[in-house]
């Protein structure tokens, strides 16, 4: 296992992004964006992204689900989320504080940060938000549209409380089960547990353990990067 890392910054933007090749037999390439710097703008791409497939329009609750499942999808393929949002378990499963406060243009936010969303979010009521401009899709690797792309395929007849019911089968919501039952409104989630599940042959979030254990890998080296370049 080795290495590569390369620097490069979105334009007007201070994340950094480094390529990691983790298996020099599978010879794939990643994109890796720190934990620490999130993206706010590839969290409102992918609000956008699935409102623009939703006929221009989704449920709010539904959109944050299908992200924290692409998030899930391509950490456990590639060794990272796409947003790398920090995500808390709650009553209706996983969900990613900052794209929250974006899809509900909360006061939270930054002004650069509510700035930017209001171009390309527009909320419609309580519960739902359009699309108000096309995808920015220079974001996104090309793994990053592959899984968002095969979330929605697999996930978009199910609603909104289908998606809750199906995260809570996932051991990184499972571990937090009793605290929430207990009372608690949220539990902060770890991403190390989101490699826990081996998953059933023949389903999406299935990985060989050759894979699995390289993600995971890639991740933790990945971490190891944030702290160097954080020092």
């Amino acid at each position: 296992m080795y290495l590569e890392i390369e620097s490069e910054f979105f334009p007007g933007s201070t994340d950094i992004n480094c390529n990691f090749i983790f298996s020099p037999k599978s010879a794939i390439l990643l994109r890796m964006t720190p934990l620490s710097e999130m993206s706010y703008k590839k969290a409102t791409q992918a609000l956008n992204f699935f409102a623009l497939k939703k006929d221009g329009k989704i449920n709010k609750m539904k959109a944050i689900k299908l992200i924290y499942l692409a998030d899930r999808l391509h950490l456990r393929k590639y060794g990272r989320p796409i947003v790398g949002d920090k995500y808390f378990a709650m009553k209706y499963g996983p969900v990613g504080s900052v794209t929250l406060n974006i899809a509900n243009l909360s006061h939270k936010l930054s002004k650069n940060t509510i700035l930017y969303a209001k171009r390309y979010v527009k909320p419609i009521d309580k519960k739902t938000f359009a699309s108000a401009h096309p995808l920015e899709t220079n974001l996104f690797s090309k793994t990053d549209m592959e899984c968002l792309e095969s979330i929605y395929k697999e996930f978009s007849d199910k609603d909104q409380f289908e998606l809750a019911d199906i995260t809570h089968t996932y051991s990184e919501w499972l571990k937090h089960e009793k605290r929430l039952d207990s009372g608690s409104k949220s539990v902060k989630m770890d991403y190390d547990d989101f490699f826990i599940d081996i998953e059933k042959k023949g389903t999406i979030f299935y990985q060989g353990k050759e894979i699995l254990n390289g993600a995971k890998d890639v991740f933790i080296e990945s971490q190891q990067v944030n702290k160097f370049f954080a020092q």
